[in-house]
């Protein structure tokens, strides 16, 4: 039987579509609240919004759907059977590297890469080798506080993002521009003294920093020596950020600055130029701190000062050991929905990761904060858009009535808002492909961190925020985003996603002419074909080299040891000998001398044999070691040579 599967969570929507194919479960432990919690509490492989539904709700459900317990009966039936089917909350419910080839899990291993805080803000730096798009179009700036480089990095931003938006200040103030995210929410100023801000030396200060970046960017700044001062010192800064916070965040009047306008816009225009936040970065100096640790919007909070921002970051210093505090700017200016904050939920699947393939779900929806939008207060309540933290808040009277109470409205809904603003075509011009874009850009920077495994797949949730251009800016990727119906609009857009996953999963691969619902196939990758694993016993082949030619002389073992010991010394001339022809043996020598003086030899000792010379050349291969013979009919022995033999008559 290979219709056996097995589902951990409340996903009735995925049991009854399989029960419907013919499938049967093969139930699994029900987690205890210990496991669940822990389950909640782990960072990498859980969801932000994990835990908003209920195993409670998921055992009534269930209930309701096997009324007479033959579902029940039919579980114990194949108890012992392998599983050919898994949907679980979480991957390490299962062992993956136990599992066999045809066996499918709706998880892959090391997810975290990408799905994290701080594993999304370290992978889109890479994304220049992947492809030729800058991650800061779609990204807000993000840095960790662990890192020993990136902590003085962020304090350079915070203070270069100070000089940008004192100079939009001076602009925006010239020209009476007055905005929803004033702090004080009406035009009341501070009755503080005007004298600590001096606004030349501040704008002055303001401008150099921002000509200082410019240069950087073009590569000008290599040829500065490295003991060139700072642009502004250390007490320069703390005299410039404490004045921008009287004028800026505490309202401080300020003398006329309409003679500075022309060079701060000249300035912002060249800024706009070469950075892509420069939009929504407005002129509070915001950014929110996210511990990496935790889900579902528990622990984050927004600041606007430094002091504040370094002291939340420290506050753990685990955390801060371990680098998973991030510290990301926040979008001051985002678009704003009858003056409410909202973020989108968009859903995609990726079904294989070698090759790299994406599926891009065609519904989507918003989420609303309880209260309108205001930077007079940095409360979660108006900033965080989490359904796990806005369902336990009362939306405020001030609110628009259109907004729902539940704070959820479909694609559809939100389309018609657009429509009543004249924008609606840009729903498919601009925001549906900046998504796909930023979604493509974020799994290709994770592609090889990832493991890739045959019949695995996975369903992710990623969060969007609109700029007032409609240009979406990405905020996170979960993996096993919620499927609570929480809500009208989630009761139906969750389960038409996961039975609509079921289609690619088991119909579609099956069957490439199945309909595939809302799913849309936005990246397949070309397959990449992986090098044979051949294991730690490598073999080289190969042939034997043979001498091109015949030996060569062998070299006299005078002329070795004067290469080693230096040159010989002469000896002095001896008196000349006639010499005895070599090819004689000592007795036929002896014999010759006693005739030569009349004298009766002795008779000839028996020939004793010569011993055997052996000789080996000094060269890289071996060669076999060759004997003298001695001639059987003389005493003479042979030598070799390569000259002609010479033949001696005695």
């Amino acid at each position: 039987m290979h219709k056996v599967f097995s589902v951990q969570g409340p996903y009735s929507v995925v049991r009854a579509a399989l029960r419907a194919r013919g499938w049967v479960e093969q139930r699994m432990h029900c987690p205890t609240q210990t496991d669940h919690q822990r389950h909640s509490n782990e960072s990498g492989a859980c969801n932000n919004n994990a835990g908003e539904s209920n195993d409670d709700y998921s055992g009534n459900l269930e209930k309701d759907q096997d009324p007479d317990g033959l579902f029940d009966l039919m579980s114990r039936l194949v108890r012992n059977e392998m599983v050919y089917f898994y949907w679980t909350n979480s991957v390490d419910t299962i062992n993956t590297n136990s599992l066999q080839k045809e066996q499918i899990t709706n998880h892959f291993v090391k997810s975290e890469s990408f799905t994290t805080k701080v594993g999304l803000c370290v992978n889109l730096r890479n994304l220049y080798w992947f492809d030729s798009a800058d991650a800061d179009t779609f990204f807000p700036r993000c840095y960790r506080s662990g890192a020993q480089d990136e902590m003085p990095a962020f304090i350079a931003d915070y203070r270069r993002t100070a000089c940008t938006s004192f100079l939009k200040y001076i602009v925006e103030r010239e020209q009476g521009v007055q905005r929803e995210e004033n702090i004080c929410g009406v035009t009341k100023r501070s009755k503080l003294p005007s004298s600590p801000v001096i606004l030349s030396q501040m704008i002055n200060s303001a401008l150099k920093v921002c000509h200082e970046f410019l240069e950087s960017l073009e590569h000008c700044d290599i040829d500065i020596h490295p003991e060139t001062p700072p642009t502004l010192t250390k007490e320069e800064w703390a005299e410039f950020i404490n004045g921008y916070y009287l004028a800026v965040h505490e309202g401080v009047e300020i003398e006329n600055s309409d003679c500075f306008v022309t060079c701060c816009k000249a300035m912002l225009q060249r800024l706009l130029e070469v950075s892509p936040q420069q939009d929504i970065d407005g002129i509070h100096n915001i950014w929110i701190i996210k511990p990496g640790a935790k889900s579902r919007g528990r622990g984050i909070k927004c600041a606007r000062r430094l002091d504040r921002i370094l002291s939340l970051v420290d506050c753990d210093q685990t955390l801060m050991t371990d680098s998973k505090w991030v510290v990301q700017k926040y979008l001051e200016r985002p678009l704003l929905v009858h003056g409410t904050k909202f973020d989108i939920r968009q859903w995609f699947l990726v079904t294989a990761w070698n090759p790299l393939t994406v599926w891009f779900y065609k519904k989507c929806y918003v989420r609303f904060s309880t209260q309108p939008y205001s930077l007079h207060t940095l409360d979660s309540s108006v900033h965080l858009c989490n359904n796990s933290i806005q369902k336990h808040l009362i939306p405020s009277r001030e609110r628009h009535r259109s907004i729902p109470v539940d704070n959820m409205w479909s694609d559809d809904q939100f389309k018609r808002f657009l429509s009543s603003q004249g924008r609606e075509a840009q729903w498919q011009t601009v925001i549906v492909p900046g998504m796909k874009k930023a979604l493509i850009h974020a799994v290709q920077t994770t592609q090889d961190l990832m493991e890739s495994r045959k019949n695995s797949f996975e369903l992710y949730g990623a969060d969007f925020m609109l700029g007032q251009d409609l240009c979406p800016w990405l905020i996170e990727i979960n993996s096993s985003p919620t499927m609570a119906p929480s809500t009208p609009v989630t009761a139906r857009l969750c389960t038409a996603v996961q039975e609509d996953t079921l289609r690619i999963v088991l119909d579609w691969t099956a069957d490439r002419t199945t309909n595939t619902g809302d799913f849309e196939l936005i990246y397949k990758q070309a397959a990449v074909n992986m090098p044979p694993y051949i294991g730690v016993n490598l073999l080289v082949n190969g042939y034997k080299i043979k001498p091109p030619c015949s030996l060569p002389p062998m070299r006299s073992p005078n002329n070795s040891t004067a290469k080693r010991h230096g040159p010989v010394k002469k000896q002095p001339k001896a008196e000349k000998v006639k010499p005895v022809p070599k090819l004689l043996s000592k007795s036929a020598q002896s014999q010759i001398n006693y005739t030569s003086k009349g004298v009766t030899p002795l008779p000839p000792l028996p020939p004793v044999p010569a011993p055997v010379k052996i000789f080996s050349p000094n060269l890289p291969m071996t060669v076999t070691s060759i004997p003298l013979p001695i001639s059987p009919t003389s005493n003479t022995v042979l030598l070799w040579k390569r000259k002609p033999k010479v033949s001696v008559e005695v």
